[in-house]
């Protein structure tokens, strides 16, 4: 089945969500191993301790395979940038983009973000950060100064058949 929304969509306003073009500079940021930054409380490390022949080993990060770490982080993401999403940063998991009208204030989020992300002692994947652009890769859409357009590498390239 297909149904047809054109008449619908037209009568909707747009939803400003990351398509605002008042954002002349973009930084998009990663979070290094995401959730494995989260220290463990110290009540549960007993919880998620391993033995080996030699001795025993717990976790002092949260590792991989429980079942609530993405929520955990994400919670941990909504605590570190509560007083700056939706003004100048965006975050969904471990991607991040800093948003800005000008370079100058561009350096000043840049600023209050590192802040916030040594305030609760963060890191960043230096090797899958972008500073300073007008344009990227934002999950799988080109994000620019004129809003979300798609990501030319996702286009289909149409095929020809007999």
């Amino acid at each position: 089945m297909c149904i047809n929304y054109t008449d619908l969509n037209k009568a909707c306003p747009r939803d400003a969500y990351l398509n605002k073009a008042d954002n002349k500079v973009l930084s998009f940021l990663d979070a290094y191993s995401g959730y494995n930054q989260i220290p463990m409380a110290a009540t549960d490390m007993n919880k998620i301790a391993f033995i080996t022949n030699e001795t025993n080993y717990f976790y002092k990060v949260m590792p991989f395979g429980l079942k609530n770490p993405g929520a955990t982080y994400e919670r941990l993401m909504d605590k570190v940038f509560n007083h700056l999403m939706g003004k100048c940063v965006e975050v969904y998991v471990d991607d991040m983009i800093v948003k800005s009208p000008s370079h100058l204030q561009h350096a000043q989020d840049l600023s209050t973000v590192f802040s916030a992300l040594r305030q609760y002692n963060l890191r960043l994947n230096p090797e899958k950060c972008v500073f300073s652009v007008d344009r990227g890769k934002f999950l799988g859409f080109m994000l620019t100064q004129c809003g979300i357009e798609a990501n030319p590498e996702k286009w289909a390239t149409p095929t020809m058949s007999k």
